[in-house]
């Protein structure tokens, strides 16, 4: 059975709208004489994660539990200072995407503290809905959270698609019914320009 074009596109944040430089961490524990990738393990411990990206441990306990682990508050705050960078090719198929009438969902297992970086980063205001795991108390793959967001736009999940970094969220998201996109890097961005038809 052929696939109804996508109407409405689904974008996660971190990996593919928001860029992480490695480079800054790695300074930041070069500078305070900590073991490297120490940071990175504290902040994504698994069980520490979901709590947070669920709402189960606010923003501010979830460092408070990495400073505990890496034991060293200013490198953490210092770290913590630096909140990414918006890839603005990405940006522009937002942006295209919605001036042509496609509704544009922000999808991402994010803490607390996603409000303040959308507006720190200048794109508070560019999405039709967002749809952040630690406010929906459910996080990607699970099928119940792309059926919210397609709610959230009021779209059919089978006119929805996905464009996210992650294998198994693409995964969880055609499970569900919607169409899905892994994204690589910019090549791919035509590719889901035709898709949408723009």
């Amino acid at each position: 059975m052929r696939r109804t074009p996508p109407t409405a596109l689904l974008l996660d944040f971190d990996g593919v709208l928001r860029f992480w430089d490695p480079a800054v961490p790695a300074a930041v524990e070069a500078q305070y004489g900590l073991a490297p990738g120490v940071l990175y393990r504290a902040l994504f411990h698994p069980d520490r994660l979901r709590a947070a990206v669920l709402g189960r441990l606010k923003h501010a306990d979830w460092l408070a539990e990495v400073v505990a682990e890496v034991g060293n508050a200013e490198a953490v705050a210092r770290w913590q200072a630096y909140r990414g960078e918006i890839r603005q090719p990405v940006l522009d198929l937002v942006r295209q995407a919605r001036a042509a009438g496609r509704p544009v969902a922000l999808t991402t297992n994010a803490t607390q503290q996603l409000d303040a970086d959308l507006v720190s980063l200048g794109v508070a205001d560019e999405f039709d809905a967002v749809a952040n795991s630690s406010v929906l108390g459910m996080a990607k793959p699970a099928a119940e959270y792309f059926l919210a967001v397609c709610d959230l736009l009021g779209t059919a999940p089978a006119q929805c698609l996905l464009l996210d970094d992650s294998a198994r969220f693409v995964a969880g998201a055609r499970a569900a019914g919607l169409a899905a996109h892994r994204y690589a890097g910019p090549q791919d961005l035509a590719y889901v320009r035709a898709l949408l038809a723009l």
